[in-house]
């Protein structure tokens, strides 16, 4: 894969208020009847009925990597202002569209195609506008930036966010990163912040890819939330959606309305599930979004990505789509490191055990395979999710199927190819912004309408054994925004109220009784996984006994060489007691409780010997041999 060379794409200014606009459009040429228009605005005229755009014509040039290429140079202050109360020429934002024309076209549809935004900007405006600002200063990164270091992989806790919900925009969360910090998360995964045409939305249908939708902010908002991040030891990844775009998205848009049956971009490749499908067969795919990887990584620095709806773009571990694009960006990273970059932002990726790039696929049919079989360091996998929704069901095989899961049976811990050693995990969650909130399978309130409906959060104890196997389980523990306090929205499985519904976090429930008493189980939780590396990265071991599963209970022990902990889940409404052989003698702390002196500890164990466990309902200890 190549990079695009983006000096000259989107808009750059060069000098006295000069911009230079420049695109490819491949097969849109002069030769058969196109002209190309760029039609610019102050922002702050952009609503004024008496101001309009001045437009610019652009001037073809044929590439030989990707065929036609459009730019044009506008000298901003040079050109007289439309109307004199006009903001134009004056620093700032402008907003700016393409516009083609083609007198020869057959139809008028395909003869004047208007509101095409720049795939290429590093800015946008409202729904499909592109914008630059004018005068720009770019960003002064903190001296922390070459020190900051990636997390290992199975170190990580992450926390799914998305910011319009979260904090409102890119300033509001960036002043709660001290809050996701002290609750103990060290990655902070943020759903798309590509542009997309509306306002309320997921982010799952981009129609701009090289900067951030003006929703949440501007372009130094966002180094500022990353670079804050870094500094209070959390790292950041982004929601990357590559299999599929929006219609508006101008490589389908400008095609569709020209009537061609082929595509340069667009095309069926692997599943068309949603959106426009991109087509990783064409050079131009490819090269567009690692340049989008590498974008990210360098300008933004960023510290890994979670790719959307992988089966979208995968034809298998040694195809031309999800595999080689992740092979390629590993590549680049490593690169890197041959090229006297250890003083600059680009060493925060090294370490002594090897590359810390963190590739994640969503790669719901096929997770095993995906870890094992390309550069993927891990993967979401909704087989933990189902497994502990069956459990609420009812039923011993569901609770037998989660005690598997939480051990991540049949996932590599390490794969080596052509000499790059890689760890690999995946990431254990009971929520995320795919589905309802976990409570809801207890019980939900429809309140007359499916959108409007909330899970019963009286019930938000029958959570905490779920919570407590999560957080002590193998793989990469993750919280979806507000888990930690009992956020009981309800999310529809099909339908534009999933992604068009606006759901604000309610930061008023972390001060309510429920949100006060999972906020304090998740931080004990979260200390418990900081404190010990066998939850970490320890060997785990699932009790598959029917003497523990008839009677809703799980254990399972995490071990490392210095440390042995077993977890105990009740899942039952009862109180309930079991028997386990200790592998070892000693003292073991209950390590939620014990350490606050309560009398749950166990003494003077002898190894092997049954010990009688009791385990609370709908709660669970977890004993830890001490020293």
């Amino acid at each position: 894969m190549k990079l695009l060379p983006l000096e000259k794409l989107g808009t750059r200014e060069l000098e006295n208020g000069v911009v230079r606009f420049g695109i490819f459009l491949p097969w849109v040429s002069p030769g058969n009847g196109h002209r190309l228009w760029v039609r610019i605005i102050h922002e702050d005229d952009q609503f004024m009925q008496e101001i309009q755009p001045l437009q610019f014509e652009m001037n073809h040039a044929p590439d030989p990597e990707y065929g036609d290429y459009w730019s044009v140079q506008v000298p901003i202050t040079a050109v007289s202002k439309p109307v004199e109360k006009a903001a134009w020429g004056r620093p700032g934002r402008y907003v700016y569209r393409y516009f083609i024309e083609n007198q020869n076209a057959s139809s008028e549809r395909e003869r004047s195609i208007d509101w095409i935004i720049d795939p290429f900007a590093r800015e946008f405006g409202v729904g499909k506008l592109s914008a630059f600002t004018l005068g720009y200063e770019h960003h002064r990164w903190h001296d922390n930036e070459v020190r900051w270091k990636t997390p290992r992989v199975d170190n990580l806790v992450i926390y799914e966010l998305i910011i319009s919900e979260f904090g409102g925009d890119l300033e509001k969360t960036i002043a709660h990163l001290d809050y996701l910090r002290d609750l103990g998360i060290n990655c902070i995964q943020l759903m798309p912040v590509s542009n997309v045409a509306n306002q309320v939305d997921w982010g799952y249908l981009p129609i701009g890819y090289f900067g951030v939708d003006e929703r949440f902010g501007k372009r130094r908002d966002m180094q500022r939330l990353i670079e804050e991040a870094h500094r209070k030891d959390m790292a950041v990844l982004m929601d990357s959606v590559y299999g599929h775009t929006s219609d508006h998205f101008p490589y389908s848009y400008v095609y569709k309305r020209l009537g061609y049956r082929e595509n340069p971009f667009i095309g069926h490749f692997a599943r068309d599930y949603y959106g426009e499908s991109t087509d990783f067969r064409k050079e131009f795919t490819r090269d567009f979004f690692y340049t989008v990887n590498c974008h990210w990584l360098d300008c933004y620095h960023v510290d890994g990505f979670r790719y959307d709806c992988v089966p979208d773009w995968w034809d298998g571990p040694l195809g031309t789509g999800y595999a080689a694009l992740t092979y390629e960006t590993y590549k680049t990273v490593q690169a890197r490191a041959g090229e006297g970059h250890w003083m600059t932002h680009w060493q925060r990726f090294f370490s002594d055990e090897g590359i810390n790039l963190v590739q994640c696929a969503e790669q719901l049919e096929r997770p095993r395979e995906v870890v094992e079989g390309t550069y993927s360091n891990c993967t979401w996998q909704n087989e933990t999710l189902g497994a502990a929704e069956d459990v609420t069901r009812g039923g011993t095989e569901a609770l037998r199927s989660l005690g598997f899961q939480f051990g991540l049976m049949g996932y590599p811990d390490v794969v080596s190819y052509n000499g790059d050693r890689i760890r690999k995990s995946a990431v254990q969650y009971i929520e995320n912004h795919d589905h309802a909130r976990f409570i809801c399978n207890f019980r939900t309130f429809l309140n007359g309408n499916e959108l409007l409906a909330e899970g019963d959060r009286s019930l938000w104890y029958k959570v905490q054994p779920y919570l407590i196997g999560l957080f002590t389980a193998k793989g990469i523990p993750m919280l979806w925004q507000g888990q930690e306090f009992g956020e009981n929205y309800y999310v529809p499985d099909q339908g534009w109220g999933r992604v068009a519904l606006f759901r604000p976090m309610r930061w008023e429930y972390f001060y309510d009784e429920v949100g006060r008493n999972m906020v304090s189980l998740v931080r004990r939780l979260l200390k418990l996984r900081l404190r010990g590396a066998q939850f970490r990265n320890g060997e785990h071991f699932f009790y598959n006994d029917d003497r523990y599963i008839s009677k809703g209970v799980l254990l399972f022990s995490r071990k490392t060489d210095g440390a042995f902990s077993l977890t105990a889940l009740n899942f039952s409404d009862q109180d309930q007691e079991v028997s386990f052989p200790f592998p070892s003698s000693g003292d073991y702390m209950e390590e939620l409780h014990g350490r606050e002196g309560a009398d749950v500890n166990l003494w003077n164990i002898q190894a092997n010997e049954d010990v009688r466990l009791p385990i609370p309902a709908n709660y669970g200890r977890v004993w830890t041999r001490g020293e």
